[in-house]
């Protein structure tokens, strides 16, 4: 059972979209690795065709816990207020926004196939802002997985659960990551590759590291076979 797709298994999936915008979406999350929300957040002035760079949004929410009386800062397991004393009853929790953004480079073909793309009208108006992509996360999950069906690929099994799973627009961000360590596993390729992802602690970007180490089992066993 594999556990991720070779860059030849996601050409077949992008084939397989019926649409250009369908083939957009898989090339960007393959290209770019990015996460499904940065690729649908992509806005037509994110892109610049002459540097060939795209800008990505990085969104993330926190709940940040603080003690009702004092205000002071909780962690999940205070019973009492450090500050005030306080028995924590009720903490009051409070959503933070926190929003980075990172410049990506495109590679030649994708950057034409986003100029077709836009040419033919395909980015929409939303807000006052033209997205690449007006659609949802869910619809986006779909789209991915109709083609892997239609391209008659298998399953994937998660390394980490074991569990078998459709083909996702998150195992194109895993694909893309796997295909650079591939290529370069040396620690400037590894620091690299964190920075690409958006990846705050290296140690997120190892996993894929451990991921591709799958050829060398592999390799290990023929010699006994």
């Amino acid at each position: 059972m594999k556990a991720y797709l070779e860059p030849g298994e996601v050409e077949q999936l992008e084939q397989a979209a019926e649409y250009l915008r369908d083939k957009l979406l898989i090339r960007l999350l393959f290209h770019l690795g990015c996460r499904v929300s940065e690729a649908l957040g992509i806005r037509v002035e994110d892109i610049d065709f002459r540097q060939g760079t795209v800008t990505i949004e990085h969104l993330k929410a926190r709940i940040k816990l603080s003690c009702s009386e004092c205000g002071a800062g909780l962690g999940k397991m205070h019973k009492f207020c450090p500050v005030c004393g306080l028995k924590v009853d009720k903490a009051v929790a409070q959503e933070k926004e926190h929003r980075r953004y990172r410049s990506l480079p495109v590679d030649r073909s994708t950057l034409a196939m986003i100029k077709e793309y836009t040419s033919r009208g395909g980015a929409k108006a939303k807000g006052g802002q033209r997205f690449l992509f007006n659609l949802t996360r869910h619809r986006a999950w779909q789209i991915v997985r109709d083609c892997a069906e239609r391209a008659g690929l298998p399953k994937l099994v998660n390394v980490e659960s074991g569990k078998k799973h459709n083909v996702s627009p998150h195992q194109l961000r895993d694909a893309f990551a796997v295909h650079a360590v591939k290529l370069d596993d040396s620690g400037d390729g590894l620091r690299m590759l964190q920075e690409h992802l958006g990846h705050q602690s290296i140690t997120t970007t190892m996993k894929y590291r451990k991921v591709s180490g799958e050829e060398q089992k592999e390799w290990y066993q023929k010699l006994w076979e």
